[in-house]
């Protein structure tokens, strides 16, 4: 009986080249999952570490109103930090330096809506374009709800949706920002890291109120939509998101 003949020796080098890739691609695999299961409890983490923070603020502010009612007096909660500022007219007879002042504010279209952080300049260019947006202090919920539903980041020049957090963590993982939830705290709470945070986000684009404007012509004190509207530029956001 003949002996069986013996497989080439190449044969059988390439097959061990092959186990010892798929050896290294198993390996890779199991590590980039472990990293990603790591990475998702330290999102977790964050999440339950910032519901805390809001709620432990909340708290605060309803017993010192609660304190100062007890004693007769006022409370008058701390200015803003961050404004939401929406534009609602076009560029229909604007003047020049109205013109590169939203294009500064990153509001180059109509229903275009940016965060800002509350500062002499910001204010005095807001001032300058008052007539053509309307601006207030956003809610928790409105600066999340517009980040899910509406959010978008710039990739490489590009308008990229938030679909995942791995978009976040390579824009800026940098500024230890690695997933929506840390990019919304950054932006409610204006964290050190504003600046990098707000410029990533694209300019939000909204659509027309439910019901249509009032009178975009006139100041919102005087009946109107434009200007500073304080707290009531949350139910606006909410009929336009």
């Amino acid at each position: 009986m003949s002996s069986p003949v013996p497989a080439p020796e190449s044969f059988l080098k390439k097959r061990k080249t092959l186990d010892e890739i798929k050896a290294k691609r198993d390996a890779a695999k199991a590590t980039a999952q472990k990293a990603k299961r790591g990475i998702r409890k330290e999102q977790f983490k964050r999440a339950e570490k910032y519901i805390k923070e809001y709620r432990d603020v909340q708290r605060n502010q309803t017993r010192m109103k609660r304190q100062a009612k007890n004693a007769g007096n006022f409370y008058v909660p701390p200015e803003a930090k961050v404004l939401l500022v929406v534009r609602v007219r076009g560029i229909m007879r604007m003047d020049p330096k109205t013109r590169s002042i939203m294009r500064l504010l990153r509001l180059r279209q109509l229903h275009n809506a940016v965060f800002l952080k509350v500062n002499h300049a910001t204010m005095t260019m807001l001032r300058c374009v008052e007539p053509y947006v309307t601006y207030g202090e956003p809610t928790l919920k409105t600066v999340s709800d517009l980040i899910y539903k509406r959010g978008h980041g710039k990739v490489n020049k590009q308008r990229i949706a938030l679909s995942n957090n791995n978009i976040i963590a390579n824009a800026l993982g940098a500024k230890n920002i690695i997933c929506i939830e840390d990019l919304i705290h950054e932006i409610y709470t204006c964290g050190p890291a504003f600046k990098e945070a707000n410029n990533f986000l694209w300019p939000f684009k909204l659509s027309n109120p439910l019901g249509g404007w009032k009178d975009i012509a006139t100041h919102f004190a005087e009946g109107g939509d434009a200007g500073n509207r304080e707290e009531y530029i949350n139910k606006l956001v909410q009929s336009m998101n």
